[in-house]
């Protein structure tokens, strides 16, 4: 199955310009505990940048970070932020092998198809280094389905998480709750997941 989801890609395509600009804070609590798990001037894979401001904050510390997102807009804009280059990738086509420290995937994931989900992540395991950190978060739930804008979400609970994750050598796995919002700006349950490889 695909990992991508066409209307998915296309709501950020044509959204790009407002989805980038609108002035969104970085994930401070969980970038500081993600990068404080890595030593300095660690190599990190951003998948999904966004406008950037993750990656903003994780330059600004001193990291190596490479940002990707999977819509060439969004790539050009969060480029046109940080100075640097800015990839276009699908999660299918991540091929690096034990090359990052570090990988960071914020409410990115939560859009992949379920069935396509376990190939992603072992594609991420595979690109991390051992002892590499793996970080992503979901919006919980317990069946996939479509928010207000057309999006498509895999919408996990933490037991089919924990599930997909334990098909990996990972040497652990921890998963928190956060309450929280999103684009939509609708209240949201989010799942947090750290992983690091042995």
């Amino acid at each position: 199955m695909a990992a991508k989801d066409e209307d998915t890609i296309g709501f950020y395509t044509d959204n790009a310009n407002a989805y980038t600009t609108r002035g969104q804070a970085p994930d401070r609590p969980h970038l500081e505990t993600f990068l404080a798990q890595l030593p300095g001037g660690a190599s990190i894979l951003e998948l999904g940048c966004g406008g950037g401001q993750d990656s903003e904050f994780m330059l600004a510390a001193g990291f190596d970070v490479h940002p990707t997102d999977g819509t060439p807009e969004i790539a050009k804009a969060a480029q046109a932020r940080l100075g640097v280059p800015v990839a276009t990738l699908l999660f299918e086509d991540i091929d690096d092998r034990e090359r990052y420290d570090g990988v960071w995937a914020n409410a990115c994931l939560l859009h992949v198809p379920r069935a396509a989900l376990a190939g992603i992540i072992g594609r991420i395991h595979g690109a991390l280094k051992p002892g590499g950190v793996f970080y992503a978060s979901f919006k919980a739930g317990e069946a996939e389905g479509r928010d207000t804008f057309g999006r498509y979400y895999n919408y996990p609970s933490r037991a089919w998480l924990e599930n997909l994750y334990g098909q990996f050598g990972w040497m652990s796995v921890g998963i928190t709750s956060r309450q929280g919002s999103g684009y939509d700006k609708m209240p949201t349950d989010w799942l947090h997941v750290t992983a690091t490889k042995s």
